[in-house]
Parts: structure tokens; C-alpha cells; sequence
């Protein structure tokens, strides 16, 4: 896994040893930051299930800001913390060692841009970080969520969040999501 473009690309990232995390292919966060690359110039930056951080990490090589990490499983938090101090974001990053939905609550920020979501599949973990979301005064109309979810997840809940579908990408194996406030 490496860096995809920006000030830190072609630099390579760690990632956690075992089955515990899923880090995206190079070929599919390309594909998702070709995306998001008109919000990601000076935004805040949310990486939610940050595993590596390797999502993170590529909005601020792309100009992110500011990026927060949420991340509580141990060896995804010390391949996050030596991944940003090898690509010297660390001033740029706020790594938050807590559950998810739990992370949610230490974003001090009068407005997030991007949220991106990548949990464990089929164990409904997105739409509890979303219930989360729903309350909190960072996330406007304007904020863009994006969620990793396997292909069968079923989102036909979020208007009765909220929130509204606006776009999906599905790739062979699973899809992204994109959600904003309705």
C-alpha cells in the first residue's frame, strides 16, 4: 500500500498484520479520491475506522488541512502514528484512540468537509456512527460522508436519519457509498 498522489506520493504505508482490517487497493482509493478531489483542498478531514490511515494520510498529501484519525484496535493505531510521521503529517493529523462512535465526540470543529467510513462489514457499525452523526453540529448539509460497505449492505434507512443518498460506486467486491444531510 503506498501513497497515491499529492506531496507524499509513491511513499509507502504500513498496515497492521492479520485479518483485523481491510486496507483498500491503490487502484480503488485512487478511484475514490478521483472523486473526492474537489472537496479535499484545505478541508477537515475525517478517517473513521482508520485501520492504517492510509485514507487519511492521502487527503492530506492531497491538501487536506487537517486530518482526524479514529482508530481503537492497537497495531492499527501504531502503523497510523508511524505512517504519519513517515510522511511528516503528524502536525497536520489528530489521532483519536477510541471506539468509533465514541471518537465522534472529541471532533472539535465548527465544520467537518469529509467523513470517511470504512467498518467492519455486515455488523451495522456505520449505522451507528451515523446516529452519531445525525446530532452533531460539525456535520452540515454541506459535509460529504462516504461509507465502505460490502455489496449487500442495505442503506434504505438514511432518510429516516437524515440523511440522503447521492451517489455509489460498486466495484467487484464492495462499494462506496456517498451520503450528505438531506
Amino acid at each position: 500500500m503506498r501513497v497515491i498522489a499529492g506531496t507524499a506520493r509513491s511513499l509507502p504505508l504500513r498496515t497492521p498484520e492479520g485479518a483485523d482490517t481491510r486496507p483498500t487497493t491503490d487502484r480503488i482509493k485512487e478511484t475514490l479520491f478521483n472523486m473526492l478531489q474537489p472537496y479535499i483542498p484545505d478541508c477537515v478531514f475525517v478517517d473513521l475506522f482508520s485501520g492504517s490511515g492510509g485514507i487519511g494520510i492521502e487527503a492530506l498529501s492531497r491538501g487536506a488541512r487537517k486530518a482526524y484519525f479514529i482508530e481503537n484496535a492497537p497495531k492499527a493505531l501504531y502503523c497510523i502514528q508511524s505512517n504519519l510521521a513517515f510522511t511528516k503529517f503528524t502536525e497536520r493529523a489528530i489521532v483519536l484512540k477510541q471506539d468509533a462512535c465514541a471518537g465522534l465526540n472529541g471532533i472539535y470543529e465548527k465544520e467537518v468537509d469529509v467523513i470517511f467510513m470504512d467498518p467492519p462489514y455486515d455488523q451495522e457499525h456505520e449505522r451507528r456512527a451515523l446516529e452519531v452523526l445525525k446530532g452533531m453540529k460539525y456535520v452540515t448539509e454541506e459535509t460529504l460522508i462516504i461509507i465502505e460497505a460490502s455489496l449487500d449492505t442495505d442503506f434504505s434507512y438514511l432518510p429516516s436519519l437524515g440523511f440522503q443518498l447521492i451517489r455509489e460506486k460498486v466495484y467487484k467486491t464492495n462499494k462506496h457509498v456517498f451520503i450528505q444531510k438531506a
